[in-house]
């Protein structure tokens, strides 16, 4: 059985949405790694070792899990804390207008021209784009591959644009068949 799951892929692509939908069918608690990573969402991050020591502590205690968002960098060391690794990778173009629609129900009229946080969503949304052509200075795909590649755990990849049932059934069928074994 995966009792410790990681789902990973770029903003927007459905990490905290699959983290969610696999906890329904699941003995799993679902944790988001935003919830680790920010202090103030999305404006102060967390200091590291603190991040780092409730991550740890939570996953000590969760078990059986799912951790949906990126650790790449700041949490490399959890790696062997994962026995199945989801990747969720969608086209470009679908991403980017998902994260468009979440920033404008996130902020209303403030994300627009002239709105309180419409240079903060722009700025997120310049960063977002990178994901499948910068290097790994960034979160971006070349980062993402390079963290999986030294994974001691099998990746399940899902990269098409898939509905939430569709990819909940993909990782149900993973999980059956490794309980089967």
């Amino acid at each position: 059985m995966y009792s410790r799951i990681h789902i990973m892929g770029a903003s927007g692509a459905g990490t905290s949405t699959l983290g969610r939908a696999l906890a329904e069918h699941l003995p799993h608690v679902h944790l988001d790694s935003d919830d680790y990573f920010w202090e103030h969402k999305y404006t102060r991050q967390t200091e590291l070792t603190e991040r780092l020591r409730t991550i740890q502590r939570d996953l000590d205690q969760q078990e059986p899990y799912i951790l949906s968002g990126a650790v790449c960098g700041w949490g490399d060391g959890l790696r062997p804390r994962f026995d199945l690794v989801v990747f969720l990778r969608i086209p470009p173009e679908i991403r980017l207008e998902r994260l468009r629609m979440r920033e404008n129900e996130r902020y209303g009229a403030d994300s627009l021209p002239g709105g309180s946080m419409y240079q903060e969503v722009q700025t997120f949304m310049e960063w977002a784009a990178l994901y499948d052509t910068a290097g790994p200075e960034v979160r971006s795909r070349v980062l993402h591959e390079e963290w999986m590649s030294h994974l001691q755990c099998p990746v399940l990849r899902l990269e098409e644009d898939m509905t939430v049932a569709a990819r909940v059934e993909a990782v149900l069928r993973e999980y059956d068949a490794k309980t089967i074994q």
